[in-house]
């Protein structure tokens, strides 16, 4: 009979979690995903830009790690690599994700202000989540319907920005190894 009990529980737990295309729904998830330690699982639950981010960011430091091991003397390349090396080696987006989430600090913080949710604002494709606490989670909507937090967008844009921009300097440090290797006699 606990058993029987402890099923039913559970069917009602799953049926009544609001769907993912609320914005009450996108926010537990992230709360369960928090609570459970694993960031990767609420990387659905960001915005679109910031999925995007965290695929940019793998794959200019998976290029930057490729040219510079291709390119740089050998004298140089282990100094050059160093900086690029762990995020190169994630398994992909979700863990560029949860790298950012553990390194910057968002989960613990995360963990520190989440709470119960006391109202929805919600505007077109844009949605609050106001805790009972009084934060405010922002959210937005993503073509497949489902509510993405915003929170992270900025920084993710800009370290894609940024392993862009360190691309383009090791491929111009890698054109000069190059042609000085070229001239060499």
């Amino acid at each position: 009979m606990p058993a029987l009990s402890l099923l039913g529980w559970l069917a009602y737990a799953i049926l009544s979690f609001p769907s993912d295309q609320t914005p009450e729904g996108a926010y537990l998830r992230v709360v369960k995903a928090v609570n459970q330690g694993e960031p990767e699982e609420f990387f659905a639950y960001t915005e679109e830009a910031a999925q995007h981010a965290c695929y940019t960011i793998l794959d200019y430091r998976r290029r930057t790690v490729d040219l510079i091991r291709a390119a740089y003397p050998d004298e140089r390349r282990e100094a050059a690599l160093a900086p690029f090396l762990e995020i190169a080696g994630l398994k992909d987006g979700p863990a560029v994700f949860a790298h950012f989430a553990r390194s910057e600090g968002w989960l613990s913080q995360l963990r520190h202000d989440l709470s119960a949710v006391k109202a929805v604002e919600a505007s077109g494709e844009r949605a609050s989540v106001v805790t009972v606490v009084g934060t405010r989670y922002a959210f937005r909507r993503r073509p497949n319907g489902i509510f993405g937090l915003t929170a992270f967008t900025p920084f993710l844009v800009e370290e894609a920005d940024r392993a862009a921009r360190d691309f383009a300097t090791v491929e111009n440090v890698a054109k000069g190894y190059q042609t000085s290797r070229a001239a060499a006699p």
